[in-house]
């Protein structure tokens, strides 16, 4: 019997270790790339001989990587609470507030998540035209400013705060708009900590809106930047795009180990039957 279980253990932890592996290695990889020195190739070890920061700061410098991520920062910073803001207002009524064509308007907004960003991009293309919003930081937002999956999963976690708590709320004199502010919005923290991770990974990694949207190299956003970089750098330059990619992806990394105890427990209020 124990050393059935032992054998459990072994192949699971090997296949664990096997996962992490395919995870991690592309990424050990592009750091390893960007730390060589000019003078070492690209594949003459895996490891670099003397590490070096050179990369990263040309990417900065060289590549204007400091305006593109400027502009990253800042649009992801203007989505987050808008999307977490509107999402939340649609939500709590759909999932506390009786009204005629409640189940048609969920319906309508669920929908919206199968219809691929390609049907209608030329549409919100021509809005932000007539709008006077192209190469502006608040035309990036009309993708993320309110996003139907935000509004699906947060009325999913509203439907799991008891009702008691709420009627508990009305009887002591407050009204509607204090029950959700004091009672029901501080319940659904984990799943409101989740909703601005997927926030902050669709805005920070976006690249066909901000393509369409921007033809000005100054509102260019990283992953516009890191393609362009790409294009005009040719092999020998490797090493200052594996920079550039790793300068990319650290924030959404920090950004999910440092929340992911919310995330998970944040992620399964989407299974919750309504």
């Amino acid at each position: 019997m124990k050393t059935t279980r032992l054998k459990q253990q072994l192949m699971l932890y090997a296949l664990l270790i096997f996962i992490t592996f395919i995870t991690v290695g592309p990424f050990l990889s592009t750091l390893f790339i960007a730390l060589k020195s000019p003078g070492e190739g690209i594949y003459d070890s895996t490891l670099p001989r003397h590490p070096t920061l050179a990369n990263f700061v040309e990417a900065f410098d060289k590549a204007n990587f400091s305006r593109y991520f400027l502009n990253t920062t800042i649009v992801t910073c203007l989505a987050i609470p808008l999307n977490l803001l509107l999402s939340n207002l649609a939500a709590y009524p759909l999932a506390r507030m009786d009204f005629r064509g409640r189940s048609i308007v969920l319906a309508i907004i669920i929908s919206t998540m199968m219809v691929p960003f390609q049907l209608y991009m030329a549409p919100l293309y021509q809005l932000a035209d007539a709008l006077g919003l192209r190469n502006t930081h608040i035309g990036l937002l009309l993708l993320q400013v309110s996003t139907a999956f935000g509004i699906y999963l947060m009325r999913q976690a509203y439907l799991r705060v008891p009702k008691e708590l709420e009627e508990s709320a009305y009887l002591d004199g407050a009204n509607r708009f204090q029950v959700w502010y004091m009672v029901a919005l501080p319940l659904v923290k984990p799943t409101l900590v989740t909703l601005a991770i997927f926030t902050f990974m669709g805005t920070w990694g976006d690249y066909l809106w901000p393509l369409l949207n921007t033809t000005d190299s100054e509102r260019y956003t990283l992953s516009i930047g890191l393609a362009q970089l790409s294009q005009n750098f040719d092999g020998a330059n490797l090493k200052l795009i594996s920079a550039a990619s790793i300068l990319t992806t650290i924030p959404t990394l920090l950004i999910f180990i440092w929340l992911q105890k919310y995330f998970i427990s944040g992620a399964t209020d989407g299974a919750v039957k309504g």
